[in-house]
């Protein structure tokens, strides 16, 4: 959940973030002599010299994109913006024209700003050095509070003065947020702007807490644009229709989204939820628009079965569990006949890691040779080739059968992959990461549950179910801290491959 002071750890995640680059030193030239014809160029996404070379050059290096004259000029308007002297209206309105500039300049100037903010109005290499050493020194004893107190503040650095001035602007958080989504694209050619990324996440953390987030209920009467953007920002199953829609937001469905009072009328995250009498083991009746409503007097269980973020630019800024804690309230004090609590998922990285020669080996290898034989025999493989080659022989659009051995070796290779973490202690996949994050439970694998085109392609049409034992929560993710994975008895048998 996000905080609107750091913690311990989120301060420990940003100090280890921006520290190298606080500590590294500027670079320093005289003139730079124009490239000889023939000479290797730099590539454009990475700049051979940083901007204080280049402002303290007389010539611009191809492909750099401004001059070193108007790279000194778009310092000086920045410097501007977090000049001391000046107040905060008149900072804020030095950093409108900032902002005009930059919505009307291309892509390699953008780029150019975001090296000058970076690079230019970092922390004070020799102020958190020294900070960092007291802070280092102080650990244990009656000066540590005092000295992590100078640490953070050698870190508020101008760069943090100048992304809040210019927060403050005319549509200054959408602003703020469309750069971040354009600046991620750069980050893995150009990682020296990972500071400036750092920057605004650390920002965004505290502007989007938790406290400062509005849950409303989006249905059919609300207005035809915020209809729109939940087609448009819909990231697990495409509306593909108004009708669709509609009945996405029927009298026994419910959506509900977070706001924020500086962006209105635009959902951050928003959750759409099925109220029905089990759980649903597959989409095909949920979104067919042609289905009979449920009776809400009769519904004992609510389906989340598709949560979207909208916004790229919070990537990072976890509210998602909040979300369903909400959600989970609001509708108990609307409908406290719902007990249960759980969601219809897809496994969005389930076929790549499977398609992988090791993972699909590793998972035959551990396949109980009551189990293996009739595979074995049904595929015409030989059983060292049936080993590594057994996905592809999968036919993943074949009726539900229970016992069918291959759909118990496929569910089974879908809860060994949902059950396995990475070298953080987290699961491989991001949908069960959130959900096992927040102290869901694995309840169920579902053969055909997905059978669109995307289901077959993301997982062979799997889906499954987590259940929100409310009693549990605490118990599942203390169980995940552990290294373990909450799972129903269902689950660890199908695992076992047996």
């Amino acid at each position: 959940m996000p905080a609107s002071s750091p913690t311990s750890s989120t301060f420990s995640r940003h100090l280890a973030r921006l520290l190298p680059q606080a500590l590294s030193s500027v670079g320093m030239s005289g003139l730079v002599d124009a490239p000889r014809q023939g000479s290797s160029q730099p590539d454009p996404h990475t700049p051979g010299r940083s901007t204080q070379e280049r402002m303290d050059a007389y010539l611009r290096v191809e492909p750099e994109q401004l001059s070193p004259r108007n790279l000194r000029k778009l310092l000086a308007d920045l410097q501007a913006i977090v000049e001391p002297r000046i107040s905060e209206a008149e900072a804020i309105r030095q950093a409108q024209p900032f902002v005009d500039w930059y919505l009307e300049a291309d892509t390699e100037a953008r780029a150019d700003a975001w090296r000058l903010m970076t690079e230019q109005f970092a922390p004070d290499a020799s102020k958190v050095r020294q900070a960092k050493e007291q802070y280092d020194a102080a650990l244990g004893t009656a000066e540590e509070a005092q000295a992590e107190i100078r640490l953070r503040k050698a870190f508020h650095s101008p760069r943090t003065r100048l992304l809040q001035r210019i927060s403050a602007t005319r549509h200054g958080m959408r602003f703020l947020l469309d750069l971040r989504t354009e600046l991620m694209r750069q980050l893995k050619r150009e990682p020296a702007l990972l500071p400036l990324d750092a920057e605004l996440e650390h920002l965004f953390t505290g502007w989007f807490d938790i406290g400062f987030l509005q849950l409303q209920t989006i249905n059919w009467d609300s207005p035809a644009s915020l209809i729109e953007k939940l087609i448009k920002y819909e990231a697990v199953h495409d509306i593909v229709s108004w009708d669709d829609a509609k009945n996405r937001l029927d009298h026994d469905r419910r959506c509900f989204a977070f706001f924020h009072q500086r962006l209105p009328n635009e959902p951050l995250i928003f959750v759409e939820v099925a109220l029905t009498r089990e759980l649903a083991d597959n989409m095909v009746p949920l979104l067919d628009v042609s289905a009979g409503d449920v009776d809400l007097a009769r519904a004992n269980t609510a389906i989340f079965y598709s949560i979207s973020n909208t916004q790229t630019g919070l990537r990072g800024v976890g509210f998602g569990d909040s979300l369903i804690k909400r959600v989970v309230e609001a509708l108990q004090t609307e409908l406290p006949q719902i007990k249960r609590f759980a969601t219809l998922s897809p496994i969005p990285g389930f076929r790549k890691w499977l398609e992988q020669a090791q993972n699909a080996e590793s998972v035959a290898q551990a396949v109980s040779p009551k189990l293996r034989q009739p595979l074995v025999e049904a595929s015409g493989l030989s059983e060292e080739d049936w080993l590594r080659q057994w996905p592809t022989g999968i036919d993943s659009t074949q009726p539900r059968d229970a016992n069918n051995p291959a759909q118990l070796l496929l569910r089974g290779a879908a809860a060994r992959y949902l059950s396995r973490l990475n070298e953080r202690g987290q699961p491989l996949d991001p949908v069960a990461r959130f959900h096992l994050g927040n102290g869901a439970r694995l309840e169920h694998v579902h053969w055909l549950a997905d059978p669109s085109a995307k289901g077959q392609k993301q997982s062979y049409g799997l889906m499954v179910n987590y259940l929100y034992d409310l009693g549990r929560l605490d118990r599942h993710r203390a169980m995940l801290a552990e290294g373990k994975t909450a799972l129903s008895r269902e689950v660890m048998r199908l695992a076992q491959l047996g």
